[in-house]
């Protein structure tokens, strides 16, 4: 495994412009680890409405940043209590929603310092006395994946509570009544003599359980270049410091379904006109392989009656872009 040190920087629109470089550009002979910190931030799953799942003046009233990420899954509040991870690999067939397998070496890593009851539970969380202390996330691209994560060290939940807008749905789902009562941080699971520790020295922790040294000199590195940091700022600018790509432009719609399944939320919006799709959005905290506007640009110009749009439901492989999710399934939630 190839470790990026990434020490200083807290701007999330750069730090996900790293990760996005070393997916698309370094050499995969290994996988390669990053860590990242960032100033307080909103990172949107990549199919989420944006304005939907922020409390928007709040956010701005704060200097909150807001970014949305290329994976799916759900909102998540990022601070400087908040150490991110990032697996970046070759993309085997078997790995993506395995959140298991790619999520051990943190857990292994935290039984390691002395946190013992960490373990995944559901779809993507790890949890400590089921409470949430990491929401995980995957992409996949051109025979290339990531798996991230949020590890919560040190978070203030009071930010995280007023930053977010959970759905209501999604707190039913869970079997509990607020946020507040489903996470938590880390640090207060941690043996009496490292409750000190900062989040930057939790990290480097968390790097040696992961590589089984005893020092930082031993860890095998790259150290970005001016080169790479060349194309990691375009890709910044190019995504995520652009407004477009963080909360988009949403047209109006005359029908809106929303449902949760196990693979997790999805919501549809139809602009029907004469009895027909003239314009459809997806949105939802879903993993998926491909583009969601592929199921889009499908459903546009069918006619929404039934069995048209079974037909057209017949011609999209649900599974690669949502999960196990069946066509009845669907069917009825958008008809």
């Amino acid at each position: 495994m190839l470790y990026v040190p990434n020490d200083e920087e807290r701007d999330p629109r750069v730090n996900l412009a790293i990760e996005t470089y070393l997916l698309q550009n370094m050499p995969l002979d290994e996988p390669i680890l990053l860590f990242y910190i960032n100033e307080p931030s909103i990172i949107i799953g990549r199919n989420q409405n944006t304005i939907e799942e922020i409390n928007k003046e709040y956010v701005d009233e704060n200097g909150i940043h807001v970014v949305r990420r290329l994976s799916g899954g759900g909102a998540v509040y990022h601070d400087i209590g908040n150490l991110n991870f990032s697996f970046i690999m070759p993309d085997d067939g078997n790995s993506f929603r395995d959140f298991k397998k790619l999520t051990e070496p943190i857990v292994e890593a935290l039984h390691k310092l002395g946190i013992e009851g960490a373990q995944l539970k559901g779809r993507n969380d790890l949890v400590i006395d089921d409470k949430k202390f990491s929401g995980n996330a995957m992409y996949s691209t051109n025979g290339r994946m990531f798996a991230h994560g949020t590890l919560m060290f040190d978070s203030d939940i009071d930010e995280v509570v007023n930053a977010l807008k959970v759905k209501k749905d999604k707190i039913e789902s869970k079997g509990i009544k607020s946020i507040r009562s489903r996470v938590t941080n880390i640090k207060d699971y941690l043996p009496a003599e490292k409750q000190t520790m900062t989040t930057e020295e939790f990290r480097q922790a968390i790097l040696l359980q992961i590589f089984g040294v005893d020092s930082v000199d031993q860890v095998k590195t790259h150290e970005l270049n001016e080169a790479d940091w060349k194309v990691i700022n375009q890709i910044s600018e190019e995504y995520y410091k652009n407004w477009d790509w963080n909360y988009g432009r949403s047209p109006e719609f005359n029908l809106e379904r929303q449902k949760r399944f196990p693979i997790g939320s999805i919501e549809v919006r139809l602009s029907v006109v004469n009895g027909e799709i003239e314009k459809a959005k997806v949105f939802g905290d879903f993993f998926g392989l491909g583009e969601i506007k592929d199921v889009e640009n499908r459903l546009i110009g069918t006619r929404y009656e039934k069995q048209a749009l079974a037909d057209s439901i017949d011609q999209i492989d649900l599974t690669h872009y949502f999960g196990n999710i069946t066509k009845e399934e669907f069917l009825e939630l958008i008809y």
